[in-house]
């Protein structure tokens, strides 16, 4: 997901590609995403986790090996679009995996050691690729890019084997329920769903943007590559504590607070970033961490422990939450390189950044207007 941040400038030379034509490449398996997530929430009702699991990290492993074979800017973006087809399987299956193996307290810390996954896939990715990984392919960042998508069907094959293990097993299987297009149409009609899939759409834009961005932001403000890579990986670094500590926090009586108080650091972070670098942008990255290790998280948890969202469709709620979340993700990316190329630099989208949390602190307070939105 985060494997061509670092590598944005030798790609766009050898590929002859402007920011504003690579945000609409990093935007691209977003997009595809919105098409599959809630076709991937009916297929895990349907077929179960462990199956759809392993073909999702097919997909993504076939993504990074067409990345490194691109020779033109419309074959990258085919080949960064496919990932989109994959994503969604994990990122509904998952936590459906979760909810069904696990209850309150445990529930939650389960989703703060699944949420590290992706930041330590990032951290690895931000800044070990041009420190190490570079240099061990000569660097090519093709190498790079094959390099990533052999570690990724590994671990499609780790998830097989795990998968064979007694609860694990028995819950992964689990399938059978059949797509009901009025179970969908009650879904969207909750208030409290849909004022959810609102802010996922604005911590998908935010977390998008930067997840693609940051190193460049970084370079533009005096880094070099490699100081860039190190500076970017501070809140994946921070993201994986965060991740672990924070889900714990929101329990139910406080988990608008706990959201509320992840917008807030976003807000700052936004207009820390806008310095050069130094202690108040390293604190900046380290709000950035915390809240993106986070945001999500609890906004799913807030989404899977609602009254009146059925367990049994949680597959199907999952998928309406990325599916509609990735309408921001598309954005987020999109909105930095046309703003980036329209100013030069990066004020402008980080000030949208800055805007967009604002708005999810608006949305929270109509959240907790609502009755029974929160489980108590």
């Amino acid at each position: 997901m985060v494997s061509m941040a670092p590598l944005v400038t030798p790609i766009s030379k050898d590929l002859e590609i402007s920011n504003s034509t690579m945000g609409l490449i990093l935007g691209a398996w977003p997009l595809t995403y919105i098409v599959a997530a809630l076709p991937a929430g009916i297929l895990l009702d349907r077929f179960g986790a462990r199956s759809m699991l392993f073909l999702a990290a097919f997909i993504i492993a076939m993504s990074a090996l067409a990345r490194s074979l691109a020779t033109t800017p419309e074959q990258m973006l085919l080949a960064v679009a496919m990932f989109g087809f994959g994503g969604p399987l994990i990122s509904v299956g998952a936590p459906k995996v979760i909810a069904g193996l696990f209850e309150g307290l445990a529930r939650a810390t389960a989703m703060g050691v699944y949420v590290t996954g992706p930041y330590i896939g990032g951290l690895i990715a931000l800044s070990l690729t041009n420190s190490v990984l570079m240099g061990l392919v000569d660097g090519n960042w093709r190498g790079v890019m094959l390099v990533f998508s052999g570690f990724t069907f590994l671990g499609g094959l780790i998830w097989l084997l795990l998968s064979t293990i007694g609860d694990i097993k028995a819950d992964t299987e689990t399938g059978g329920k059949k797509f009901n297009l009025a179970a969908f149409a009650d879904l969207v009609r909750l208030r409290t769903v849909r004022l959810i899939l609102a802010m996922a759409i604005g911590i998908f834009f935010i977390n998008h943007a930067l997840n693609n961005w940051l190193p460049e932001i970084l370079i533009n403000r005096g880094l070099d590559a490699v100081a860039a890579g190190y500076w970017a990986s501070i809140p994946a670094i921070v993201g994986i504590v965060g991740a672990l500590v924070v889900p714990r926090l929101a329990i139910p009586e406080h988990r608008l607070l706990v959201m509320a108080a992840l917008f807030v650091a976003t807000l700052l972070a936004s207009l820390m970033l806008q310095g050069t670098p130094g202690p108040v942008m390293f604190l900046g990255l380290i709000l950035q961490g915390i809240a993106r290790g986070s945001m999500m998280t609890v906004a799913i948890l807030i989404l899977m422990e609602a009254p009146s969202v059925p367990k049994e469709r949680l597959g199907l709620a999952g998928g309406l939450f990325f599916t509609v979340a990735e309408v921001g993700g598309v954005l987020g990316p999109l909105s930095f390189g046309i703003l980036s190329d329209f100013s030069g630099n990066f004020v402008l989208p980080l000030a949208s950044i800055t805007v967009v949390s604002v708005t999810l602190l608006l949305v929270l307070l109509a959240l907790r207007a609502t009755p029974g939105a929160i489980a108590r």
